[in-house]
């Protein structure tokens, strides 16, 4: 992606008011979204551990490398000149993608050799079905608000909210089918990908392209493959 890729938001730029109220709602849902993935990390860790699940503790793993973007982006709208502050914490939020990304995949091929057998596990999969259900509105929410206010670093935290929603659905279709069909293989495989998905959007962040992010004079490009870029295209209709 380039700058091409870059896309307007609806009207004008925002005013200074309402640039205001979107740093102090971007600032809100970083506050949720550190606050639920800090619960999430316990649970999941605890359990994994419990349950000698492999999958679980690299989801609550990467609960804590979440809260590291999202503890980034607080960082930033926390001054006087969140844009200032910008840089840095792309910086920070590639490294988690980055870090995220390592991890799953060391921790997918070691369960594909088949070191360790999770047991089964009642509480990490009602932990995955709660998260497939609060990830995907709280990712939605942030990055329509970073993308009005035209900021990268919250448009990348957003999408490392919605990876969660990734995750979580990996996770909870993994613990189904090890439970019900013993299947022990569906979940690295299906992590192998997220992994992947996660180094993309780290590199995604390293270089600024976010994506969808308001431009003065630039209407979106005809051959953009921005995912994000199409569906808010399409949404504006």
């Amino acid at each position: 992606m380039g700058a091409e890729l870059e896309t307007p938001a609806r009207g004008s730029a925002p005013t200074a008011r309402r640039r205001q109220v979107l740093s102090r709602r971007i600032r809100w849902f970083v506050a949720a979204t550190i606050s639920y993935n800090v619960i999430e990390a316990a649970v999941a860790l605890t359990e994994g551990v419990r349950v000698s699940s492999t999958a679980l503790i690299g989801f609550g793993l990467d609960s804590v490398i979440e809260v590291s973007s999202a503890a980034a982006v607080a960082w930033q709208f926390s001054g006087r000149d969140p844009q200032a502050r910008e840089q840095i914490t792309l910086r920070i939020i590639a490294f988690s993608f980055f870090g995220l990304a390592a991890y799953v995949s060391v921790d997918a091929a070691r369960a594909l050799f088949g070191f360790g057998e999770a047991q089964h596990s009642m509480v990490g999969i009602a932990l995955a079905a709660v998260s497939l259900a609060i990830m995907p509105a709280l990712s939605w929410a942030q990055r329509h608000a970073g993308r009005e206010l035209g900021s990268r670093s919250a448009v990348a935290d957003s999408k490392q909210t919605l990876l969660c929603s990734y995750l979580s659905g990996v996770l909870l279709v993994g613990l189904l089918l090890n439970s019900l069909l013993g299947w022990s293989w569906a979940d690295p495989i299906a992590a192998l990908i997220i992994a992947a998905i996660a180094a993309k959007e780290g590199l995604n962040a390293w270089k600024g392209d976010t994506c969808c992010l308001p431009s003065s004079a630039t209407a979106p490009s005809a051959d953009s493959d921005c995912a994000c870029c199409a569906a808010a295209s399409s949404g504006a209709r």
